[in-house]
């Protein structure tokens, strides 16, 4: 192949590099409304009265909405297909305020101070109620958190709104009990994972206006134009084909852009009053009234006979949804479903549990989605079994996983497509140093350096549900045009896309135009979640590259007179095989644009969509420096060898694993998202959430060991997921291998390693 497989440098990067105003912000008209939001005190609270008058009286202001002035629709900002499994518990604005930052009113007006100094004047008096903090207790508690009568589930997620139970899971194969009891050795822990923000660098942002013909325009920094689209109908009660929304460059998203945080506001101001209208979270916002990732308690029991083959597995959770329940059922599932398949040597497996409202900002998507919570309880689980049955837990992995060409007890029968997680094993053993290093050495200065690992899988779009379409033009000058929905959060998709392109039509990426999520010109894509960019809308491109082929291929044939089989394609030009006639590709778009006669443009197009989600893997391997006086953990060496299928772009792969792994070595050593006692956030600037800077995260490194994903896109598989999921526990093994502590409440900062300590 002359394009995948090569580091094609990203098609965006130069104007990104150098400032150019690509970026939402950069694009609003200079004369929009500034949108503000009042927001609650109150983590949950009833809103008894609300006085705007003075505050409307000041002059430039544009309009203030309350909960008696918008629309009545409940409605969900997950940004999932339709029917979203998420259930609509939202208004615009509600008499009900359920965390600390949830909204109020609604504040446009000409300028920032004039909006800031409106809300200072609007008078609210509430009727506090007791909230609930401890999602350990949310269940039964005397506080309901949502008693409305028309909030509305698409499906029976086992929603329970008398007890705050969101959604109730159980996914059981075998009898788990009676294999536990059969087993030679049993393992349980109960480990704790934390909500985590995004920490994404631009903030969530949108404005809006009203086209020439009336219809709302939303340009938003989102990963789910078309699902934001959706959003906007229903919470506004207006026909979707009133609305079209655009997605400019986007600074990072993570998957808190997979929710739908601002653009409801700056669409109803404009709908409102035909102007246009833009609204900027600050720092503080973005930390404290979008999303997170879920917060969860992990209940781990293994069981493994004398051979050491794990026999049994059973995993029971309990997940903080918060305020809403965005992503509730399905972020919870996905911890099954990633960790159930692994170890397949299972006889029974079972995963239940529950998802639970609570008076906190609202939990959403998050890189990983419910594996990496899964991940790090599993993996944390199987260390520890492999200490009790006095085997190295590499060794352990490698009896117990899943191969190439198997199935496992919850795979319906499916086997296993492509996999290389035993060589990833093998490989990073290698880098890493395993045999001279595991598990621990002495280095001096009561500092002591040891190893760890854990392996992950993750999914490659979502199975029978997602389904993405793309188109490919020949254009006048022989270039070609590529729509696409998806949306490129700086992770260089559209390069990726542009490549595969490119490689079935035998051209180059520079005559490859991209043009992106525009609800009313792309083809519909559900957006840039659930790892499916490169696996799902790769493969749509593909197929419409290939169709728009073949009719370069027979338009050529038919102008030179000859059978399609008759001629080939260099990429150039279309050339008969036995005379040796050509037609260059620029003639032949020529005569098909431009021509007369009954011509027309040609035009690949193509959707797709798959019956499997094929799961990328990773092996993970971390060294740690503790100091046995401080309980300081530095991260000396962290080595992660991924297998995504054939790799599309090396370089591209390299910073989404590398960007991945820190976030997730944030999660395990620095990262907390944390409430005071009556339920306001305390770690809402980057002064008090700290995320791992470059000299806190060590020597990183990242190779591959190649598989061929045969469902996939020449062979590959998805990595924007994966690798996030791996640091937690290997990095937590690593600290007992060390100091023999084994900390499974994250993070685990100096604090909790030292005094877990000294209770040795």
């Amino acid at each position: 192949m002359s394009l995948v497989g090569k580091s094609i440098p990203k098609i965006d990067g130069m104007a990104i590099a150098t400032g150019k105003p690509v970026y939402t912000e950069d694009m609003a008209p200079p004369n929009a409304l500034v949108v503000k939001l009042l927001r609650s005190p109150h983590a949950f609270a009833r809103i008894k009265s609300i006085d705007t008058s003075k505050a409307e009286s000041i002059e430039n202001v544009e309009c203030i909405f309350t909960h008696k002035d918008v629309p009545k629709c409940r409605f969900t900002l997950a940004g999932q297909s339709y029917p979203e499994p998420s259930p609509y518990d939202r208004l615009i604005l509600d008499e009900i305020v359920r965390y600390a930052g949830d909204e109020v009113a609604i504040i446009a007006a000409a300028d920032e101070e004039t909006a800031e100094k409106a809300m200072k004047l609007i008078k609210v008096d509430y009727e506090v109620f007791e909230p609930v903090l401890d999602f350990e207790k949310a269940i039964d508690h005397p506080s309901i958190i949502h008693q409305e009568t028309d909030l509305h589930c698409n499906f029976d997620i086992g929603m329970q709104q008398e007890r705050n139970i969101v959604s109730c899971q159980k996914v059981e194969v075998g009898n788990v009990e009676e294999e536990l009891k059969k087993c030679h050795t049993v393992v349980e822990e109960t480990c704790y994972i934390q909500a985590q923000a995004h920490a994404m660098m631009e903030t969530y942002r949108a404005f809006s206006y009203l086209d020439h013909t009336g219809r709302l325009v939303v340009v938003s920094s989102t990963q789910i134009p078309f699902h934001v689209r959706r959003q906007l109908s229903r919470a506004l009660n207006i026909p979707a084909s009133k609305i079209r929304v655009i997605k400019p460059r986007i600074g990072g998203g993570f998957g808190g852009k997979q929710t739908g945080a601002v653009e409801i506001f700056t669409a109803l101001v404009t709908q409102t009053t035909g102007k246009p209208a833009k609204i900027i979270y600050d720092r503080k916002e973005t930390f404290s009234v979008t999303n997170s990732r879920h917060a969860m308690r992990l209940k781990v029991r293994l069981g493994a006979d004398k051979e050491g083959y794990i026999r049994a597995m059973d995993i029971q959770g309990l997940s903080d949804t918060g305020a809403y329940g965005e992503h509730a059922s399905t972020t919870f599932m996905v911890v099954g479903q990633k960790t159930l398949p692994l170890y397949n040597k299972t006889r029974a497996v079972r995963f239940m549990g529950n998802v639970v409202y609570t008076n906190k900002m609202p939990a959403g998507a998050f890189r990983g989605y419910g594996a990496t919570q899964g991940t790090f309880a599993l993996e944390t689980a199987v260390n520890k079994l492999a200490e009790r049955l006095n085997m190295d837990p590499t060794e352990v992995r490698l009896k117990n996983l899943i191969k190439e060409g198997e199935t496992s007890l919850v795979s319906g029968g499916i086997k296993l497509g492509s996999s290389t997680l035993h060589k990833c094993i093998a490989r990073g053993r290698e880098l890493i140093g395993w045999n001279d290093k595991y598990p621990r050495r002495e280095v001096g200065d009561n500092k002591v350096r040891a190893l760890g690992m854990a392996v992950t899988m993750q999914g490659s779009g979502i199975a029978n549900i997602d389904t993405a379409s793309a188109e490919i033009r020949l254009n006048d000058d022989g270039n070609f045009t590529l729509l696409i929905g998806s949306t490129d959060m700086g992770t260089g998709s559209d390069t990726i896309l542009s490549q595969m392109a490119a490689e079935v039509l035998e051209t180059s990426v520079e005559k490859i135009i991209v043009h992106a999520a525009d609800t009313d010109i792309s083809p519909y894509d559900p957006g840039s979640y659930a790892s499916s960019t490169t696996y799902v809308t790769g493969m749509a491109v593909v197929k419409a590259a290939e169709d728009l082929k073949k009719q370069i291929i027979e338009s050529g044939a038919r102008i030179l007179e000859v059978s399609a089989d008759e001629v080939e394609l260099d990429g150039q030009k279309i050339t008969t095989i036995n005379e040796g006639k050509t037609i260059s590709i620029e003639k032949i778009a020529e005569l098909q644009v431009l021509g007369f006669g009954g011509n027309r443009q040609l035009v690949g197009n193509a959707t797709h969509g798959s019956s499997i989600s094929p799961p990328p893997f990773i092996a993970g391997f971390a060294e740690v420096e503790v100091d046995k006086e401080t309980g300081k953990v530095k991260l000396i060496d962290y080595v992660a060898v991924v297998d995504c299928g054939t790799v599309i772009n090396p370089n591209l792969a390299t910073i989404q694993a590398e960007g991945g792994l820190v976030q997730g070595i944030g999660l395990a050593m620095y990262e907390d998202v944390r409430y005071d006692k009556v339920g306001r956030m305390t770690t809402n600037s980057f002064m008090q959430y700290k995320i791992p800077t470059r000299k806190d995260i060590g020597n990183i490194r990242v190779t591959f060991e190649e598989s061929f994903e045969p469902s996939g896109p020449f062979g590959a598989k998805s990595i924007g997921e994966v690798v996030i999921n791996t640091p937690a526990p290997a990095i937590i093994e690593a600290v007992y291998n060390a100091v023999g502590v084994r900390l499974t409440d994250l993070p685990i900062t100096p604090e909790k390693v030292f005094l877990a300590m000294q209770q040795i």
